[in-house]
């Protein structure tokens, strides 16, 4: 059994081009929105510069997770992305804790706005011809608005350049209004993007480790327990759910962690996963490429982790690590 599996079945040797516009766009702006969001969430905000970025989490005040979002600093506003089916939900839910006196105000843009994603190792290439290429070579999350001139629209568009693809692959994702994304889309395209599918995204999601909203992000799971530890400020001041999650770092107390699981055929989402025929864990997605089956499934920390072989109703279940993930635990260093 394969201890593995990467994405170069759907990445091959060319850069996959994909269209992400299902995501949620959301905007904050206002004096109070650094420290707005900062309160909001888990990850350091008020770090951010112009032109930088982060993932940050929004859990609960029991420190359960409700989802990722990806944070651009602008100039003047804080850009977020998020999960597919998620904006109106945080927009509700940051909408609740405005006070009267928060300088902070949110737009929901998902409408208007376009998100594509350029992914692999030739990703650069395609990026430059674009006219970004100095964004070629900086930090995760770095970003650029730039004009591309666009011959097929016959008019310039005004899009933002940013490095990474919200998965642990190489690439850059571009966003801008919905007028003008045929035309990018054609320009990526003609710059050497192959167009890719929403099923190859969910594979190389699953592949990747990447959580998702109702599958491994839920009311049972926490940022933690789904490796989620760069998103997450062990540094900063109080936050919603931060005393549940700083205690469980504090005192090593995740009790289930998330990790792939290479099976030897398909099996329903939702198979428990036994240890001599005890139940340590349950698997939340499932991907099948080829004759290869490889899921996500949270796992009893006490269980074990890494070339663990469990059972899924009589199938061999191999866990292996994920590239999107990690389960360290935080140590603060003394200055």
């Amino acid at each position: 059994m394969s201890a593995s599996i990467g994405p170069d079945q759907i990445l091959a040797n060319q850069p996959v081009i994909f269209d992400r516009s299902d995501w949620g766009h959301i905007r904050l702006t206002g004096a109070d929105r650094v420290r707005f969001l900062h309160n909001q969430t888990t990850n350091n905000i008020e770090q951010l510069a112009a032109g930088q970025g982060c993932q940050t989490i929004f859990v609960t005040s029991t420190g359960r997770t409700i989802d990722m979002a990806s944070v651009y600093a602008l100039p003047d506003a804080l850009y977020l992305t998020v999960s597919p089916g998620m904006a109106q939900s945080l927009y509700d839910w940051m909408d609740r804790y405005i006070f009267f006196s928060d300088q902070v105000t949110l737009v929901d843009e998902s409408e208007q706005q376009f998100l594509l994603t350029v992914l692999g190792k030739h990703a650069d290439a395609v990026i430059e011809k674009i006219g970004a290429e100095s964004l070629i070579g900086q930090p995760e999350f770095t970003h650029h608005q730039l004009t591309l001139p666009l011959t097929l629209a016959q008019t310039n568009a005004v899009v933002t350049v940013a490095v990474g693809s919200d998965l642990a692959i190489e690439g850059y994702t571009v966003w801008g209004n919905q007028d003008v994304k045929a035309a990018v889309w054609s320009a990526v395209c003609e710059a050497g993007g192959v167009p890719g599918t929403a099923e190859q995204w969910e594979q190389l999601r699953i592949q990747q480790g990447r959580p998702a909203p109702g599958k491994e992000l839920t009311d049972d799971d926490n940022p933690l327990e789904a490796g989620l530890w760069n998103g997450v400020s062990f540094e900063k001041g109080c936050y919603i759910g931060q005393e549940t999650i700083a205690r469980l770092n504090t005192y090593q107390g995740v009790k289930k962690r998330l990790w792939g699981v290479v099976l030897e055929e398909t099996v329903p989402v939702g198979t428990h996963l036994t240890q001599v025929g005890k139940k340590v864990g349950k698997i939340t997605s499932i991907s099948a490429v080829d004759s290869v089956v490889f899921g996500l499934a949270y796992v009893r920390t006490k269980a074990g982790g890494s070339d663990l072989v469990l059972e899924a109703e009589g199938v061999a279940a191999q866990v292996v690590s994920l590239p999107f993930n990690s389960h360290q635990y935080y140590t603060a260093v003394e200055k």
